[in-house]
């Protein structure tokens, strides 16, 4: 008779067998929630990434500056239009919520100065760096002292100007009549474009974005400086290279450098400043020169004489003096608005104005054009090393107005406002993830 043998199983294996089958399922489950978190982060990955790539083309096609028009071209400003089109692009099922954002003129245009470093550092060398710099050390130096020569010769004007007007008298009576009438060749025909300063980016209170985002610490230094200068020149146009159709002001250098409404009021201020770098260098070179200082002592000893004032000729060589280096200076201004060359400093050789031709100047007979010079420096390479001696913060704020009106008025995108435009942002992101477990990690990503 055969036994019949009964299966058993200890209260120990049953422990062990319900804890290895707990084990395996909270392995699964654990894996299930690993595997629906990285989901979640390639959908917002995925979503983000697809934002910005929905970047306002005319900005990166005109000014190579990449930014997301957060109006979406209806001129309404709102961050829900950012979270929409990631849920639209699968986010679906997280929540986001945008607590860092950049805007493009947030801390006087940080972004976009940043961006166009980046563009600029592929194209250049560094040679004009080193050049700009030695000239830019001087630079300032001379037009201080051009100014101070000038105020000293306001005052002796002031007591003995009759006594200089048979030397320089056009030059005075043109002075008074304006700067650019005295100084523009013949036939250049000045521009009567204007702009409303309050419509302008560094006019307007602008929207701000929020939260701190890293900062290129190069962005200051000279050969940034440099390189981005080198971007005004080539993407906006000046009194003698006007650039585009259809914009709002053709001087756009020379705005970007004074901030005025108009481009007359532009140009006559870049004038005044490069008119008194000249008269301060012109004038130090001619108290070097004896040969031409003792044809001004003559003058001045005539002068004295003919007044029976021997005591005044010292104050009178000095004016007449001052008064030459303006003419000069003049001449060399001309020189420059003409197309010419006008070297930065002075010699024997390419000084142009004789004494015996001051009081020529701005008068009929007056056919002083200046010389071009093979060694010079053009009007461009001028506005350059004036543009090199600007605050950072004006300049790249400037730059933003040009940017901004010229795709309204020459690219008819009349939404576009620079300060709706975002660079970069931090999302915070939470997520449901499986049977009521919820995910929550951050999220950035920006351009540059």
């Amino acid at each position: 008779m055969k036994r019949t043998k009964k299966g058993e199983i200890t209260a120990f294996l049953s422990l062990i067998f319900v804890l290895l089958v707990s084990f395996i399922l909270a392995m699964l489950e654990s894996a299930v929630i690993q595997t629906a978190k990285n989901q979640k982060r390639l959908d917002a990955d995925r979503a983000v990434f697809s934002l910005f790539g929905e970047y306002q083309k005319g900005l990166t096609e005109e000014y190579n500056v990449f930014a997301i028009d957060g109006t979406y071209e209806t001129g309404q400003y709102e961050e829900e239009l950012l979270l929409d089109r990631m849920s639209y692009y699968g986010s679906m099922g997280i929540t986001q919520e945008i607590t860092d954002i950049q805007l493009l003129t947030d801390n006087d245009g940080q972004a976009f100065r940043e961006q166009v470093l980046q563009y600029m550092e592929s194209r250049t060398g560094i040679t004009l760096v080193q050049n700009l710099t030695g000239l830019a050390s001087s630079w300032e130096e001379r037009e201080i002292r051009g100014e101070e020569v000038t105020g000293e010769l306001e005052d002796v004007l002031a007591d003995n100007g009759e006594m200089l007007m048979a030397e320089a008298g056009g030059l005075l009576q043109a002075k008074k009549g304006g700067i650019l009438s005295l100084i523009l060749p013949k036939d250049f025909r000045l521009s009567g474009k204007t702009i409303r300063p309050e419509e302008q980016v560094s006019g307007r209170t602008c929207r701000t974005g929020r939260g701190s985002f890293p900062e290129r610490k190069s962005a200051g230094r000279a050969d940034a400086k440099v390189l981005f200068e080198q971007y005004i020149m080539e993407k906006f146009g000046s009194a003698l290279e006007p650039k585009g159709e259809n914009r709002n002001l053709d001087y756009e250098v020379e705005y970007i450098l004074c901030g005025k409404d108009s481009d007359a009021e532009n140009l006559k201020s870049v004038v005044t400043q490069l008119l008194m770098v000249r008269f301060g260098t012109n004038y130090a070179y001619l108290l070097s020169d004896t040969k031409r200082q003792g044809e001004a002592e003559a003058v001045a000893a005539a002068l004295a004489a003919a007044f029976m004032n021997p005591a005044l000729e010292p104050v009178l060589k000095q004016s007449l003096i001052a008064l030459w280096s303006l003419g000069e200076s003049i001449v060399d201004l001309r020189a420059l608005l003409a197309g010419k060359r006008v070297p930065y400093t002075k010699n024997e050789e390419n000084w142009q104005l004789q004494l015996s031709n001051l009081s020529k100047l701005g008068k009929e007979e007056d056919t002083q054009e200046g010389q071009d010079s093979e060694k010079g420096m053009t009007y461009q390479q001028y506005l350059h090393v004036l543009t090199f001696v600007k605050s950072n913060a004006k300049l790249t704020m400037r730059t933003l107005d040009r940017v901004e009106q010229n795709l309204i008025q020459e690219k008819e995108q009349t939404f576009f406002r620079a300060d709706a435009c975002v660079t970069k942002i931090k999302l915070y992101n939470t997520a449901d993830i499986w049977n009521g477990t919820t995910y929550s990690f951050p999220l950035y990503y920006g351009y540059l």
